[in-house]
């Protein structure tokens, strides 16, 4: 019973980890760059699991993140309410 659980339980999270990824196909840009396809996280509302950025590895290259997650001209309402030109001083 044990090993059936233990099977099981591998199944779940292999698939979640697949899940959890996408391949991108390879392009041509307008200028005649050729970019090769590549893995990416499945799109979200968050940066944090992205694998470039810092504290997270690319499974598929072993390579380290080096984007902030936030980054300070991000578009996120920390930086919108404290960047904004209001000419009201309190």
């Amino acid at each position: 019973m044990k090993k059936l659980i233990f099977i099981v339980g591998a199944c779940v999270l292999l698939f979640a980890s697949a899940s959890a990824d996408q391949y991108v196909n390879g392009y041509t840009k307008s200028n005649g760059t050729y970019v090769q396809g590549y893995t990416r996280t499945t799109p979200n509302s968050t940066t944090s699991d992205n694998y470039s950025t810092k504290g997270n590895i690319n499974p598929y290259t072993a390579q380290e993140g080096t984007k902030n997650e936030y980054p300070q001209n991000g578009n996120n309402m920390y930086n919108m309410y404290n960047n904004s030109n209001s000419k009201n001083k309190y």
